[in-house]
């Protein structure tokens, strides 16, 4: 039947190019046409080099879109273990597996058997890869395993990384890397003797916007840096809490959060400071801060003469920052050592007015970005960026910062190992590309 412009159902579909039989029109289901597929590079992409590349279909006034993905199967990723399912694996680590492209989770390791079996379950873990504190035979003979990812108390690192090394895997540990500085050397020690690679997890060195302040102030496109400032500061609770014992974790909010001040601070400059001079503070009324401090002011004074203010504490509102300046510019970097939410600003004088410009990059996942790291380092047999000398020189750092905040006189510190060089405790920089 035709409708009122005289079209019927049939000229319509003739005129669509399609032509019906008289049982398709009469209900029965037509042939599926197949429709034209992309037949240009800027749709379909090319394979170079084992990835899938798209050139960029973007105008010149947007940011090009990030390289495609290209991640390694399955069977090719190294396979972690990760040691201790507390807060900090099951909340951040775990799901990072997600995102990752070289590593993937085979084994767990718990002193809670029904929650290691549960976290297995729930991340395709076979129960034949679920371990106890102690269990290393077994992880020594488990072939999947390849690498270690210790998520335990600050005092228990140690034992946990010697005994990974023993067992013949490489380690990643989380930071801050022992309780002391005569722990770390130990650590490093069994590591070399059992030819492993050991990294610590100095999730910001890897993260973008961390890495796009490094840059900045490394080029002199502003000058050269003159001051520093890095705060990192929250509140805690639960006095049970293992962070609280000093037994276990050497420290207050200095190991703890400090730390990132401290790192951050050394990663930015490439260079080791010369001077330290530093306060402490616990609050006599407040049982939570008996064995640890609650707060602590740090100055690191550095031979290029950079000075750096630190401070961290335990009794504040959550905030997250570092800023560097220089003749040119305050490069200022909001919730620098948070797990999300970076925000970069940099002002500066743009012909007769002030400038302000917001940096904006790509998130990822910081917790991805180094264990896939690792695995590069491992797969290419590379020393990591983060190696366990750059977590022996802040064990050293603190302890003087301690010896400065007890003495309340300036604590002089001499450069790690042979001294000389920038970046002297790290690896290479980190390819995103891989």
């Amino acid at each position: 039947m035709a409708d009122e412009s005289g079209l019927s159902r049939r000229t319509l579909l003739r005129a669509g190019g399609v032509t019906l039989t008289g049982a398709a029109l009469a209900g029965a289901a037509p042939a599926q046409a197949t429709p034209p597929g992309p037949t240009v590079p800027a749709d379909t992409g090319a394979v170079q080099g084992g990835h899938v590349q798209f050139p960029n279909w973007r105008g010149a006034g947007d940011k090009p879109p990030a390289p495609t993905p290209a991640p390694q199967p399955p069977g090719k990723r190294v396979g972690y273990c990760v040691v201790g399912l507390g807060r900090l694996s099951l909340d951040e680590i775990l799901p990072a597996f997600g995102a990752a492209k070289r590593a993937r989770l085979v084994a767990v390791m718990s002193g809670t058997p029904d929650k290691a079996k549960l976290v297995a379950q729930q991340y395709g873990v076979p129960e034949s890869a679920v371990y106890g504190y102690g269990d290393w035979d077994a992880v020594k003979t488990n072939p999947e395993i390849q690498a270690v990812y210790v998520v335990t108390p600050n005092a228990v690192h140690r034992d946990n990384v010697v005994a990974a090394a023993g067992a013949g895997k490489h380690v990643l540990c989380e930071k801050p890397m022992a309780a002391s500085s005569e722990e770390a050397r130990a650590m490093i020690a069994a590591c070399a003797q059992a030819n492993v690679k050991l990294m610590i997890a100095y999730r910001c060195q890897y993260e973008p916007y961390n890495r796009e302040v490094v840059r900045i102030a490394r080029s002199g496109e502003f000058g050269k840096p003159r001051m520093i400032q890095a705060f990192n500061g929250q509140t805690t609770g639960l006095p049970e809490q293992w962070r609280l014992k000093k037994a276990l974790s050497g420290g207050g909010a200095l190991p703890d959060i400090g730390l990132y001040c401290l790192n951050g601070v050394r990663a930015l400059l490439g260079e080791e400071p010369d001077l330290i001079q530093a306060q402490v503070h616990a609050p006599a009324d407040d049982p939570k801060f008996r064995e640890v401090e609650e707060s602590v002011s740090f100055t690191l004074r550095f031979p290029s003469g950079v000075l750096a203010q630190c401070m961290t504490s335990y009794g504040v509102h959550e905030a997250r920052r570092l800023t560097v300046h220089t003749a040119g510019a305050e490069i200022d970097l909001q919730n620098a050592f948070a797990y999300v939410g970076q925000r970069l600003v940099v002002t500066h004088r743009d012909a007769k007015a002030i400038a302000q410009d917001t940096r904006v990059l790509g998130a990822k996942n910081q917790f991805a970005l180094e264990l896939d790291h690792f695995a590069r380092c491992i797969q290419e047999n590379r020393r990591p960026r983060t190696p366990g000398e750059e977590g022996l020189q802040d064990q050293v750092l603190m302890e003087a910062i301690y010896e400065a905040a007890r003495t309340g006189a300036p604590v002089k510190v001499s450069p790690p190992g042979a001294g000389g060089g920038l970046d002297a405790t790290r690896g290479p920089e980190p390819d995103e590309a891989g």
